[in-house]
């Protein structure tokens, strides 16, 4: 009989093979490892600081504040205006981009053959279009009244707003705009719809199910990890969105559209940081703003529990 040799484990109770897997995979993780410590812990760290002061890069110094620039932020209307405006678009683009990208990955999980592939094409290519592009084109999209949306209204008969002056309809037309990225969320759902079992579409339809009834009682419950995903990624995104904002409102048109309509938060952070050079109060608005995204995610985690299947649990 062969007696097997005793393992040796060490202070925190690891064998010697755990402790060379250790290695090993923090050695296969160190690039991701420094590159966030470089590019994004340690910017985080410096930003937080920065809260505290009132730096400037003109003056190069960096007098220590305190709760100053938090005391301003609470009193700064613009910054409660661009912090409104910014949930605006976001309670009404998250939902509407999730329901059209359901309905379009449900009519792309009903096409089959090679138009398949170039629908999927179709549908992503928006979403490496440069945001920049993007802002521009929906210059020429929106503007009134020459532009391609209030033409199509006008042969309908219908007098089109002014989407890019009117505080009304700004941010309506901003959504707009935006949609055109929702290929990414089309995609990640059609993957998903591919993944449900056919058995389970077969049986339901045996049993005298309708399609509605298979959608909501099927589909919906075992893509509602990927849903999840997407709707914690897109409202992120909306309470950060920028560049095609900066591009329409607040670049060479600066001053063209109505009022603060469409001053967003992370645009006043911008504003506030390189064009007045009041860095100290921008990271504290930076740090408002993550707080408020952490606090969001971390109530959509918490809902998730009840509304999201896993085959695990």
């Amino acid at each position: 009989m062969t007696v097997g040799r005793k393992r040796v484990r060490g202070p925190f109770g690891w064998t010697a093979d755990q402790r060379r897997s250790l290695l090993w995979a923090l050695a296969f993780l160190s690039p991701w490892i420094i590159g966030f410590i470089v590019f994004t812990a340690a910017p985080m760290a410096w930003s937080l600081w920065l809260s505290f002061t009132s730096y400037s890069p003109l003056t190069d110094k960096a007098p220590f504040v305190g709760l100053a620039n938090y005391q301003r932020m609470v009193a700064d209307p613009k910054a409660w205006t661009a912090l409104g405006n910014t949930f605006y678009f976001t309670v009404l683009f998250v939902p509407l981009a999730t329901c059209l990208a359901l309905i379009l990955a449900s009519l792309l999980n009903r096409v089959g053959g090679r138009s398949a592939g170039f629908f999927r094409t179709a549908f992503y290519l928006p979403n490496v279009t440069p945001a920049v592009a993007v802002g521009t084109l929906f210059i020429l999209v929106l503007s009134n009244p020459d532009g391609l949306v209030n033409q199509v209204l006008g042969f309908f008969g219908i007098t089109g707003p002014s989407w890019l002056n009117d505080p009304a309809w700004i941010k309506n037309g901003i959504v707009m705009m935006m949609l055109w990225s929702i290929g990414g969320t089309v995609v990640i759902l059609f993957a998903a719809m591919r993944n449900v079992p056919v058995e389970l579409y077969e049986a339901s339809h045996i049993d005298g199910a309708s399609r509605w009834q298979r959608f909501t009682n099927i589909t919906l419950p075992l893509i509602s990890g990927a849903l999840f995903f997407t709707i914690i990624i897109n409202t992120i995104a909306s309470l950060q969105l920028f560049s095609e904002i900066y591009t329409i409102f607040f670049g060479q048109r600066q001053g063209a559209a109505g009022g603060d309509a469409a001053l967003f938060y992370v645009v006043y952070i911008f504003r506030q940081a390189f064009e007045t050079f009041r860095m100290g109060y921008a990271s504290a608005l930076a740090w408002l703003l993550f707080v408020i995204i952490g606090i969001i995610t971390f109530i959509q985690f918490r809902v998730s529990k009840r509304f999201v299947y896993y085959e695990n649990n």
